[in-house]
Formats: C-alpha cells, structure tokens, sequence
C-alpha cells in the first residue's frame, strides 16, 4: 500500500486535462507548447512542458530559471502565470491560454486599416513589456523575437519565453541560445568586441524589438541580412526602426522614448485602437464627462477593430463599466453593437442580465436608449423575460410626460409584439394605443400610433382585430393633422386582408369617401387609390362568388404573413406601413428652411413631391439633448413635430402652422402673407385653419387673442361699409347658399343654418362682417356634416373632427355619411361655377384683404 502510494505518477495530480502539441513552436524553443484544459471547469489553458529525461543539465537550468522569472515578474504585458509541477521526468508551466506570434501572424488578413491597427497595438504592448523589465526591473530579456512574444484571446501580445533574462549591470554578451534557429536574432555586437563595450542596458533588446517589427510586416526572419528591406515597414515607424536594428548599440532608443515619440499625433502608436484600448485600461480613474465623451465615439470607431480584441477585451470592460462604474447610458450603443459577436449561450449569460437591469433605471437617457436599441437584442430575449420583466417596465412609457419616450415606446411595440401573451398585446397595448390616439397632443405621436397598429395587426388575436381595426382607422382619418390622416388611410390598405367584405363597403368605403375631398392633395393621392383598391376587390367577388372565402381567408387566421399582403393592390401601402414611421421633431438635426409667403401656395398644407412620399420615416436616433438637459417642465415635448425638414421618403416638409395640436401653431402665422389662392383654398374648402384651435391651449394666449379680436370688431364697427365691400360679401354669401338652398332636408332655422356655412368658410373676421351686413335669411341644408357654431373650446379646436379624439374604439361611435350630397348635379354645377369665377374672386379677395385693419389671425383663437 505505501508503495504504490509513492511510486504513482504525480502529473496525474495535476489538474488540467494536456491535449495536442502546437506545431513549430518546438524548433525555437526548449518547450512543447500544449493546448489543455482545467479539469472541471474546462477553462482554456496552455501548458509548457519540458521533458528532463531527454534534456541536458544547462537546458534544466534554463526552463528551471524561465519557470522562476515567470511566478515572479508581473505586467499586463508579459505572459500571466496559473500554475506548475515538476516531477523527476516532467516539468509544467500552465499559462492562459495563447499561441506563438509566429503562428497567429500568419492568420491575419494580407492587409488593410484593420491590420495596421492590430499590429501597432500588440509592438506598443511589447515595448511596454520592455520597458517594464530594462528600465523598472533592470533586466534584459536577450530573446525578443516572434517566438518569444504570445497572443492571447483578446489579441494581446504578451513577452514570454524568459530563459535568458539577466542582471542588466551584468555582462553585456548576450547568451549562447538553444536551439540554433534564434541565433539569427542576436545583436551584432555578440562578434565585435568594440562594439560590445558601447552597449546599454537596452540595447540587445532593441535589437529584438526591430527584428520582431520586420517580422510583423514582413514574416519570419530567416536571415540577418534581410532587416535591410523596409518597404513593407509603415512609414511613420521607419526612421525609429532605422534606429532600432543600427549597428552602433548606444545610438539605439530607450523603449520608454520610444513610446513617448510614438504616441505624439502622427505617431505610430497614436490610433484609435491604441486610444480606446489604453483609455480602457485607465477607465477607473477617468471622470463622468471623459467617459461619456469616449463611449459616445466608441461605436464609430469599431468596425475597424478586430473582433476578438472587440469580443474578449472591449465587450467585457463596457460591461463593468456600466455595472461597477458610472459609466451611464452612453455605454448601452458599443456594448449591444458588440453583443452581436456573442454566441447565443454568452450572451444569455452575460447581455440579458444586464439589460433586464437597464428596464429597471428610471433615468430617461437610459430609458430612452435602450428603446433606441431594442432591435439589436430583441432576439436573443426570451418570451417570459419580455412579459414578466421587460414590457411592465416598457409600458410605464406610455403614461411618460416627455414625449420623445412616449414615441419611442410606441415604435419598440413593433419589436417587442411577437413576443408579448395574449393580455399584453391585445389588452394592455391596445388600451395605451387607444388612448394615445384619441388624447395625445403632439400629432407626430398619433400618427406612429395608426403606424404602429398596422404594423403589429398580424399578432393580433383574430377576433380583438376584427373588432379594433377599423375603428382605429377610422378614427385616425378624422385626425385634425394631416399626417394622421394620412396614415389611418395607408393602414387600412395594408390590413385589407383582415376586412370582411361586408365590413368594407359599409364602414370603411364610406369613411373613405369622406377623405376624397380633403384640403390636403398628400391625402387624397392615397385615398383614391385605395378606394380604386377596395372597389377591385368587391368587383372580383361580385363577378365570382366563390372568390369571397378565399378574399376572407386571413380575417380569422391567428398568425397571418403580412407579406401576403404585398403580393395584392395594397403592396404599396404594406411597404409604406411596414417599413417607416413618421418622423418627428427629436428625430431630425437638419436646419428647416425659411418659411416666407411666397413659397406657400395654400394654408395649412404639406407640401409633398407625390403620393410615393406618403410614407412615414424610421427614427433611429433621437435627440438625446433633449432629455440630457431636460427642463422643469417634464411636460416639454422634446419630440414635437413642427419644427423640422424631411427628405423625400417621409411625409415632406411641414411648418408648425400645419400641425393644428402644435403649441407653436399660432407663431408661424406671421411668417408671411398669404397670397391670394391660398385664402381662394380657404373658402372654397371649408377647411379653415384657424377652427382647429389648439389641443392644448394658453389660458394667457387666449385672453391675449379676444382682447385682439374685441379691438378688430370695434374697429370693424366704427369704420362705414364700403358699397363695394358690401356687394362682394352679398355675393359670396349668395355662391355659398344657392347650391345647397334646394337641399334643405330638416327643420332648421334659417339664420343658423346661414351662419354654420359662414363659420365653416370664413374666417372669424369675416364672419362679424357678414353678419352685420346679412338682412334676408336664406333657408338651406347643413351640408357634409357642418354643424352650427359652438363657442365650446372643444368644438373650436376640432371643428370638423367631432369625435375623432374619442378614447375608445367601440363599432358604433361613428356618424353614417350624409348621402343626400352624393351625386347631386346641382351641387356639381355650383361647383364649377366656382371653378369658372376662380380668377375673378382672387382680384376681388387680394382687395378685401388689403383693406383690413391687422394682420391674419393667429391659429388655435378662439371665435367671439
């Protein structure tokens, strides 16, 4: 029993499990290099043995001593020690796990900004290691070649290979190496004595610090004589590799002057990896503001960098970073960008636990961050994380104050919907959407709101989107802003398959039609088309019955392909659905160009190069200024949409006086003078602007706005009516009643009915005017839904969208169209006797308008 207890073999002991040889290392060195792994764990290691059966005693002496020098010397630089054993055959060294230079070198891509970058990196690192040992441990090292310097997993270059370090106050000949295939690497002062006795305490490593930058450039070395070739050699590096590899050992640099020449600007050493990497390694002691500086550039930077030195080296300080230090939100773009190098199983375990800690920050950069970058880790996010811990977090973002997070929290319902069980999606989310369609000020976050719910249909229980949809739609084709307008009409043609055709002609074909005589051409372009869509459709079924269930087949399936769709009409609005979003104020930096009235041909009107530019634009990245430096007034919308420029594939250019819900609408109402077709659009259309109000209104701008108007009726009252003004008033009102007079269908009292058409086609001026000059009472019908003036201010800030603005979407909140208008040839032909006239009542306009006492009135005021 004792026996066998002492003649078992004791690397048995050892707890790593030894795999194959690394070829070649084994001709430059008295070691086998072995790839291994820790029993257990199974962690990657590399272990150097030493077989001493076969050795002689000065090789023993030489591995015995490399052995000592390794536990001894630490640096970042120089190869990390774990572990040993030496037994009476074997001796082990166990290190992290690397390979030889000389091997991985011949890995990289022939060339490259990558490249360069890498390799001015791992000779900084050995320079540094240099420097460490000559300067620091007063030590030279005497074996600095490819063979002796290692690459870890993070693309680090480590020195190793320490067998033949020695006292650098001891003698200056550099030892006789073994094998003799490094001898190539000595100095040529190792033949010449004179030379000899010029040497320092550096100079033999020098010599090996040049003979290692020829080999990363070049290859391994195979003779001395071709050092002198230096046309694959950097130029910025050429006169310091002159110095290095120069036959005078004195006029060779001091490593640590080397690196302070290298790392000036325009320095070998001066790039943006060697940047990153070493403000990387000093993060601990670096302030908030250099922080934030560095990981907002950090990401522009990466497509350059390796990616195992992004992967093994960046990726895990951003995570500390963020976890440990104060790093903030900045972080979150570099880090999730990396992620997408992590297999699946890494990044559960290292990415997931830090981003279901994120959701839980109350800091809205942060919140707004990761919404930003939602798509970039959705996927590797399980079904259970995204319910449980994930969406409740998320859905605080609808009841948000700022705005820009109530639109971002919208658009990440797009990411997030496959995901989400039943209650979440088709409940909570349609309960927040609802509400923010009917209540929200800003119209940019109603339009991505109709975006959104087309875009999320085909996860919607069939039933729950039977009953939603149209509804919702609807209700955005009501919307005072004419983007919302615009994408309730492109939504229902995306989700045509999920109509019933019965549902079509009588709920959405009418509501259609109402739009087809809309102020804005940008709305009516897509309106008829669909409608040209819709009609296709019931016409095919009408000529061949059987074609209904197939035309049906999607209205009850519970997972639909939305790219059916694209395959029918609607394609083109599936594509204008599916693939943007409006884009609001936050998201765009570009300057808006000056708004004067002469570029205006109409009030109130998006100016748009086609119908093709209907489609809304994808926000990638929001203003984070904003949110950074946030005001007092949480309430502040940061995300409005009045103020910007648009390119050509999203809704085109708008002025905050297009936008009726915008708080700015009345200060752009003086940025010019309207010319005389755009107050022609306004009566003929019936669509005044200035019956929109404000959908959140200044009780001190209000008063402001009647103290004015009270001082123009005064006025108007004071002055005499010119004869002329007179007959052009009578005129107008006479055009504006004979076509509908024969109409009159209901009881109404004249004198109301009179002054509903002039509430809907005047402006409130005018309409004091008209009313003191208005004798006789003319008896005609309240015509496509103009209802009498109602002082209320909910009435004067949605005039012709009553109930659009209604939190639910119940079937029956809808009013039925008057189709008593529908195809009458009288209203037809008053209509082109106003085409005819158009000219005359310009001339006639221009000078009614010349004639007024103060300037056009500001949007949003309320009539008297």
């Amino acid at each position: 029993m004792m026996w066998s207890f002492f003649s078992r073999d004791s690397s048995k002991d050892f707890p790593y499990d030894i795999g194959e040889p690394v070829a070649g290392f084994e001709y430059h060195s008295i070691w086998t290099l072995h790839k291994a792994k820790r029993k257990g764990t199974q962690e990657e290691v590399s272990i150097f043995v030493y077989d001493i059966r076969n050795g002689s005693e000065a090789k023993c002496e030489l591995a015995k001593g490399a052995l000592k020098r390794l536990k001894t010397l630490r640096h970042p630089s120089i190869l990390q020690y774990i572990d040993s054993l030496e037994t009476d055959k074997m001796l082990y060294v166990a290190t992290e796990f690397v390979e030889p230079l000389g091997t991985h070198i011949t890995k990289l891509s022939t060339d490259g900004p990558q490249k360069d970058l890498y390799l001015a990196w791992g000779i900084f690192q050995i320079t540094r290691a240099l420097s460490f040992l000559n300067n620091d441990g007063n030590l030279r090292h005497n074996n600095v070649s490819v063979w002796s310097v290692f690459v870890n997993a993070s693309g680090e270059w480590k020195l190793g290979s320490l067998e033949y370090v020695s006292p650098a106050d001891g003698n200056p000949m550099p030892p006789i190496k073994v094998p003799p295939a490094l001898e190539v690497y000595d100095p040529p002062e190792k033949s010449d004595q004179n030379k000899l006795k010029a040497s320092t305490k550096c100079s033999a490593d020098m010599w090996g610090l040049g003979c290692l930058v020829w080999e990363a450039f070049n290859g391994p070395l195979r003779a001395r004589s071709n050092l002198k070739d230096i046309n694959s050699i950097p130029k910025s590096i050429q006169s310091l590799y002159c110095e290095l590899v120069g036959a005078t050992p004195s006029n060779r640099p001091n490593p640590a002057d080397i690196i302070t020449r290298c790392r000036k600007p325009g320095g070998f050493f001066k790039n943006d990896l060697v940047d990153s990497l070493l403000f990387l390694e000093e993060i601990q002691i670096k302030d908030k503001a250099e922080k934030n500086r560095f990981f907002s550039g950090l990401t522009l930077h990466l497509d350059n960098f390796p990616d195992n030195v992004c992967k093994h080296k960046i990726l895990p300080q951003l995570i500390t970073a963020y976890e440990y230090g104060d790093a903030g939100s900045a972080v979150l773009a570099p880090m999730f960008k990396l992620g997408k190098l992590l297999d699946e199983a890494e990044y559960q375990k290292r990415i997931v636990p830090c981003v279901v800690k994120l959701f839980a920050s109350t800091d809205r950069v942060t919140r707004s961050r990761l919404l930003q970058q939602l798509e970039l880790f959705i996927a590797h996010l399980q079904p259970q994380v995204v319910n449980e811990q994930i969406f409740p977090q998320v859905a605080h973002g609808f009841l948000d104050t700022n705005a820009t997070i109530r639109e971002q929290t919208v658009k990440s319902i797009i990411h997030l919907a496959p995901r989400l069980n039943y209650n979440n999606l088709n409940v909570e989310v349609l309960r927040h959407f609802a509400r923010l369609q009917a209540r929200d000020d800003q119209g940019g976050i109603r339009t991505n709101t109709t975006v959104c719910l087309g875009k999320i249909a085909p996860h919607l229980h069939p039933q729950v989107r039977q009953r939603v949809l149209v509804s919702a739609f609807i209700r955005a084709m009501r919307d005072p802003f004419p983007p919302a307008r615009v994408a309730g009409v492109l939504a229902l043609a995306a989700t045509q398959q999920y109509f019933l055709l019965s549902e079509v002609a009588n709920r959405v074909l009418p509501a259609l039609c109402s739009l087809t005589v809309d102020p804005e051409k940008t709305v009516r372009d897509p309106v008829f088309k669909t409608i040209r869509g819709f009609l296709g459709k019931l016409e095919k079924v009408s000529e061949d019955p059987t074609l209904r269930e197939t035309m049906e087949a999607d209205v009850n399936t519970a997972t639909p392909s939305i790219g059916n769709a694209a395959a029918t009409w609607a394609g083109w609005a599936v594509t204008a659905v599916t693939a943007k979003f409006y884009r609001s104020q936050s998201d765009s930096s570009r300057p808006r160009p000056p708004l004067t009235g002469r570029n205006l041909s109409k009030p109130a009107s998006l100016e748009q190069p086609s119908s093709s530019s209907l489609s809304t634009t994808t926000s990638s990245v929001t203003s984070m200024t904003s949110l950074e430096h946030e005001s007092n007034d949480t309430s502040a919308s940061a995300s409005d949409y009045g103020n910007n420029d648009w390119d050509n594939e999203n809704w085109g250019e708008m002025d905050t006086s297009q936008d009726p819900s915008s708080p700015m609408a009345g200060a752009s109402a003086n940025n010019g003078q309207l010319n005389a077709s755009s107050a022609l659009a306004e009566v003929r259309d019936g669509w005044d602007n200035e019956e929109w109000g404000s959908l959140e209104e200044d009780p001190g701008e209000d008063e402001e706005e009647q103290a004015q108007q009270q001082q123009q009726q005064m006025q108007l009252r004071q002055s005499p009516i010119r004869p002329h003004q007179q007959q052009l008033q009578q005129h107008q009102l006479n055009e504006l009643a004979e076509p509908l007079a024969k109409l009159n269908s209901h009881n109404t009292s004249p004198s109301k009915q009179a002054t509903a058409i002039l509430s809907t086609n005047l402006r409130p001026k005018d309409l004091s005017t008209a009313k003191s000059i208005s004798t006789t009472p003319t008896p005609f019908m309240n015509c496509n839904n103009i209802s009498p003036i109602d002082k209320s201010p909910e009435h004067n800030n949605l005039t012709n969208n009553a109930n659009w603005n209604s939190d639910s979407w119940a079937d029956g909140e809808f009013e039925p169209i008057d189709e008593t208008s529908i195809g009458n040839p009288k209203l037809e032909e008053a209509r082109r006797k106003r085409e005819e006239r158009k000219l005359q009542r310009q001339r006639e306009l221009e000078a009614r308008r010349a004639q007024r006492v103060s300037g056009p009135m500001k949007l949003g005021a309320k009539k008297l």
